[in-house]
C-alpha cells in the first residue's frame, strides 16, 4: 500500500479528486495538511474522513515538523494548490518525493506570486493562445523542479480568466491523479 499526504491552501478540489481516484486502489491518502485554518480543504478532509492538520509558518520552517505522525511512513507528498515555498529540510527528507501541480506551462507564469487567478489573468492579458498545467518535482525554488508532465489547452480570443480556470481544472482533474500513480509505481 502506497501512502500519500496532500498539502493544500484552498478549496481542496484537487485533493478530493485525488482521494476519489485512489479510493479502493493500492494508494491511501493518509493526511491533508494546510497552512490556512479557513481552507475549504479541511471540510473536504472531514467529510472524506482523512486526517488533517493546520500548521503555521513557524512550525513549517522547523525541522520538528517532520516528527508529525501524519508525515511518517509516506511515499509521496503532493502539493495541490499549496502556496508556500517548501523548506529545504523537507525537500532533503523526501528527495524526489514531493510533487506540485502548477496552473500554467512552466517556465512561463511561474515563480513567487504566480498562483491561481494571478496566473490566469496574466495568460489572458498577454493574449496567450494556449495554456495548461505542469506537474513537477519540488526543489528549493518556486516552480523550478524537474518537469514530470505537461498538458495544454487552447485559450480562445474571448476567453476570460474564469474560462481559463475551468479549462485548467479539467486538465488537473484528468491528469494529476494519473501522474501521481505513475510517480508512485514507475520507480519500483
Amino acid at each position: 500500500m502506497k501512502r500519500i499526504v496532500i498539502f493544500a491552501s484552498g478549496s481542496g478540489s484537487n485533493a478530493e479528486n485525488i482521494w476519489h481516484y485512489f479510493n479502493g486502489e493500492n494508494v491511501e491518502v493518509t493526511g491533508i495538511l494546510t497552512n490556512n485554518k479557513n481552507a475549504k480543504v479541511l471540510e473536504r478532509a472531514n467529510r472524506l474522513q482523512i486526517e488533517s492538520a493546520v500548521f503555521n509558518r513557524i512550525d513549517f520552517l522547523s525541522e520538528e515538523f517532520l516528527n508529525q505522525h501524519i508525515l511518517k511512513d509516506i511515499d509521496l507528498i503532493v502539493l495541490a494548490g499549496f502556496l508556500w515555498k517548501v523548506p529545504e529540510y523537507l525537500i532533503a527528507a523526501f528527495p524526489n518525493k514531493i510533487i506540485n501541480i502548477h496552473p500554467a506551462l512552466l517556465p512561463k507564469y511561474g515563480g513567487k506570486g504566480m498562483y491561481g487567478m494571478n496566473v490566469h489573468k496574466a495568460v489572458v492579458e498577454n493574449k496567450e493562445t494556449k495554456t495548461g498545467i505542469t506537474i513537477h518535482y519540488v526543489n528549493e525554488n518556486y516552480d523550478e523542479g524537474a518537469i514530470i508532465f505537461k498538458a495544454t489547452t487552447l485559450v480562445l480570443k474571448n476567453d476570460t480568466p474564469q474560462d481559463v480556470v475551468a479549462k485548467i481544472h479539467e486538465l488537473e482533474f484528468k491528469h494529476f491523479p494519473k501522474i501521481i500513480k505513475k510517480v508512485l509505481f514507475d520507480n519500483e
